[in-house]
C-alpha cells in the first residue's frame, strides 16, 4: 500500500524515545510561518485538529501525522519522508533542545502510484 507519509529508522528511533519519555504522540505540520513549515511532534491532543482545517496524512511509528488542509492539496503528489537532522526542532516540538530534530523531504509518486491513492481527505 502507498503511504503518504513514512519515516526513516532515525525518525522512527526519535519516535520511540520521545513516546517513552512523553506518552502517546502526535504529529502536525501546518506549513504557516515561522516553525509551521517542520514537522512539530507534540502530545497526543496538544494540538487540536480538525477535518476542517487538517488532514490525517497516515501514521509513523504508530503516531499520527496530521497536516493543514491547504498544505496537504499542495503537497498532494508527493510522498513525504520524514528524518531526523541534527539542529534544533520546532519551538514547541518535543524534540526542542536534544540536538536533533525532525526534518520533511519530499519524493513525487509515480503516475501509477498516483492511480492508487485516495483523494486528500
Amino acid at each position: 500500500m502507498i503511504q503518504r507519509v513514512i519515516a526513516t529508522p532515525k525518525a522512527l528511533i526519535l519516535i520511540e524515545r520521545l513516546s517513552a519519555e512523553h506518552g502517546t504522540l502526535m504529529f502536525h505540520q501546518s506549513g504557516g510561518c515561522c516553525d509551521g513549515a517542520t514537522p512539530m511532534c507534540f502530545k497526543q491532543g496538544e494540538m487540536p485538529v480538525t477535518d476542517a482545517t487538517d488532514v490525517l496524512m497516515g501514521h509513523i511509528g504508530g503516531v499520527p501525522y496530521y497536516m493543514s488542509r491547504s498544505l496537504a492539496e499542495f503537497w498532494q503528489n508527493t510522498q513525504l519522508i520524514i528524518d531526523v537532522i541534527p539542529g534544533e526542532g520546532g519551538t514547541f516540538s518535543l524534540e526542542q533542545g536534544s540536538g536533533e530534530c525532525f526534518h520533511a523531504t519530499a519524493r513525487i509518486f509515480s503516475d501509477d502510484e498516483l492511480a492508487q491513492l485516495a483523494p486528500i481527505g
